[in-house]
């Protein structure tokens, strides 16, 4: 009787041993934003962004897709932006260079990726406002 009992308790136990656990759910990264939702998300407003916790910057976002930009205690640099495909990209009066991120949207703000020359600079939104940008004047106080 053991016998088949052992063969019973096998033709039942095999195909349970033998399923494999379904491979985990693979959830793909947020797209990029598009230049619309871009465009929606900002306008009117300004943000702060940081790159590795240390505030990095100022973008004022104007209507018609005008900006204003400024490094952490350095002077402001007019300009624009406009889409190329998936990326947002600047263009400041001094450099007029373009500069191209990605931006994405995250459960603590936006965050931009730099696409270019290697250079690192993934930034994250920290702070933002309704109001202008405080401007540095050149040559303030002299």
């Amino acid at each position: 009787m053991r016998p088949c009992l052992a063969l019973a308790f096998l033709a039942f136990a095999a195909p349970v041993l033998a399923e494999t656990p379904p491979p985990p759910r693979v959830v793909p990264p947020n797209p990029p934003m598009t230049a619309a939702a871009f465009e929606a998300y900002v306008t009117g407003k300004t943000l702060t962004y940081a790159l590795d916790g240390t505030v990095y910057g100022t973008e004022q976002y104007k209507p018609d897709r005008k900006v204003v930009w400024a490094f952490t205690e350095d002077e402001c640099r007019e300009g624009y932006w406009y889409e190329k495909g998936p990326q947002i990209c600047f263009v400041y009066e001094d450099p007029n260079d373009p500069q191209c991120w990605l931006f994405f949207m995250g459960s603590a703000g936006m965050k931009a990726e730099f696409i270019g020359d290697g250079v690192g600079s993934d930034l994250s939104e920290v702070a933002q406002s309704a109001g202008p940008m405080g401007c540095m004047g050149p040559q303030v106080g002299v």
